[in-house]
């Protein structure tokens, strides 16, 4: 697996707003993280969110992005616009859940898929929501401490 892009934002646009309007915090590329064993992403909305969280970071599939870009003919958003951390190629991500995995000397342990919401069919296009069920990407908790770089690999 090898990340090809890195995402912070340092607060919720969707989580906790149900029945509300979205709020419109960016998603910051940058070229590393520092990940923080039990808490998560420093410097991201979910770092130190609640003990144990099981989405300390997200992972999502570039192969993902791109299909949906296909099949819904998006070319206006960055795959930035599913709020993910991590935007990575080669690995398919349902096979590491409840699996223990490395990148670049950082261990994570996949809790579960990072289940699309109805805000992705505001966000990305209408029926993004169903054509991401199964595909949402990752979610992850971070095991052992260390730095993220763009180009890092498993």
């Amino acid at each position: 697996m090898k990340i090809l892009q890195l995402y912070i934002s340092k607060d919720h646009n969707y989580f906790g707003h149900h029945g509300q309007e979205p709020d419109s915090h960016a998603m910051e590329s940058v070229n590393e993280i520092e990940c923080i064993a039990g808490s998560g992403i420093r410097g991201d909305r979910f770092f130190d969110f609640k003990e144990d969280y099981k989405g300390q970071v997200t992972f999502f599939d570039i192969a993902v992005y791109d299909r949906l870009c296909e099949k819904f003919g998006v070319t206006h958003f960055g795959p930035d616009v599913f709020r993910r951390n991590i935007i990575t190629e080669g690995q398919d991500l349902n096979e590491l859940i409840d699996q223990h995995f490395t990148i670049d000397g950082v261990e994570f342990f996949g809790t579960q898929e990072a289940k699309p919401c109805y805000w992705m069919d505001q966000a990305f296009a209408e029926g993004a929501e169903n054509a991401l069920r199964g595909h949402g990407g990752l979610r992850a908790k971070v095991i052992s401490s260390g730095t993220l770089k763009v180009g890092g690999e498993s």
